[in-house]
């Protein structure tokens, strides 16, 4: 036998023993418990973060574009000016989806600021509670000025 046969008979590289060789298990995985409430709930406030955001772009621009290019600008805003527009049907959904919208995105965006910024638990709980009462509260008096508004003042 030449040297280059002896070479040939030796492994090339080490062989690992059998524990190494093992694909990874596909057992699920060991993961802490999942946090109760809405199953892809961070999943859907994703979504609407960026639906949303189309929406209040297209809402915005529109209501900035009626109410500042329109016409004489903002010279012709006044009490007869908001009565009028909001005797249609039209301009008080799009106040109404403009309020509705513009509260809940942001209030997402903090409630996602609170979440990544607040160590305890407890002072989680507390901010997020005070963001919900703020939000309920601007929510529920603007639909109220919007949906009951009279132009008929006496």
């Amino acid at each position: 036998m030449s040297s280059p046969d002896l070479q040939l008979s030796r492994p090339l590289a080490p062989v690992r023993q059998r524990s190494y060789d093992r694909p990874a298990s596909l057992d699920n995985p060991r993961s802490p418990r999942r946090r109760a409430g809405i199953p892809n709930f961070e999943k859907f406030a994703w979504l609407f973060m960026r639906f949303s955001g189309v929406a209040l772009v297209v809402l915005a621009f529109g209501h900035l574009f009626i109410m500042l290019m329109w016409d004489n600008g903002v010279y012709r805003i006044d009490f007869n000016f908001v009565a009028q527009r909001w005797a249609s049907p039209f301009w008080r959904f799009w106040d109404l989806a403009l309020l509705w919208l513009a509260q809940v995105h942001g209030g997402n965006g903090l409630r996602n600021i609170i979440d990544d910024y607040s160590r305890k638990d407890r002072t989680r709980f507390w901010l997020n509670s005070l963001l919900l009462l703020s939000m309920g509260f601007t929510l529920v008096l603007g639909s109220y000025v919007l949906l009951s508004f009279d132009p008929n003042i006496s």
